[in-house]
């Protein structure tokens, strides 16, 4: 564990597990590293609380490894893994905006807003913040709750793998434009379009992603 920067954001249990996912993707905290969570708490400059909240949230995400009596460790970032959770997704959420249908003039307002908040974000943890709340408002009327908690823990589980996406402006921009092009298709009344658009918006990131993966593993195995 190397370079740890202490914590100065409010949502200090939040703040933590950005940091902690920051680590996992830069690798200053290794795959199959064991969390030494009184060095990493001095680290960050939080307790060990709010340490534990972030770590526990993180192993439900699948970034950590958690078993008895030995605590925390990193799981390892997978070519493999991503390429099944990418397959995924672009199935789950155009079937989520189908059935929630066309959206109220309130609801696209707040999903034009939180598109520009994205559009505008300075930072990878804050932009996938707001990329997740705006998916999440997109398909909100959707009554498949099943198929809502599908797509929510696909969220999560592939947080840590976006984050690489979203530290690149152009990625940011790009998504930023295929949100747009969504919110033009349900504005003109195409809910058909608009389903397409966010198969294309979800499978977007994932050669970028796949990318990135590759060359981290061969530069691991260099090691």
């Amino acid at each position: 564990m190397r370079n740890v920067e202490p914590i100065k954001r409010v949502n200090i249990s939040e703040s933590v597990a950005d940091a902690v996912r920051a680590m996992i993707v830069e690798g200053r905290l290794a795959p199959g590293e064991r969390i030494n969570e009184v060095r990493l708490a001095e680290g960050l400059g939080v307790s060990r609380t709010p340490l534990r909240e972030a770590l526990s949230r993180l192993a439900a995400e699948g970034a950590l490894a958690s078993a008895p009596a030995i605590g925390f460790s990193v799981r390892p970032l997978s070519v493999e893994e991503y390429e099944q959770f990418s397959a995924i997704r672009p199935l789950l959420d155009p079937e989520a905006l189908r059935l929630a249908g066309l959206p109220s003039p309130a609801r696209l307002a707040t999903l034009k807003a939180l598109n520009h908040r994205f559009a505008t974000a300075g930072d990878a943890e804050t932009a996938i913040g707001l990329d997740d709340q705006w998916h999440r408002e997109l398909i909100a009327e959707c009554p498949n709750r099943v198929l809502l908690e599908l797509i929510d823990g696909m969220i999560l589980r592939t947080r840590r793998y976006e984050m690489a996406l979203m530290r690149e402006a152009p990625n940011r921009l790009k998504a930023g434009e295929d949100h747009a092009r969504i919110l033009s298709a349900l504005q003109a009344g195409d809910l058909a379009q608009a389903c397409a658009a966010l198969k294309q918006n979800m499978q977007g990131g994932t050669e970028p992603i796949l990318a990135w993966l590759r060359a981290r593993s061969a530069e691991e195995a260099k090691t």
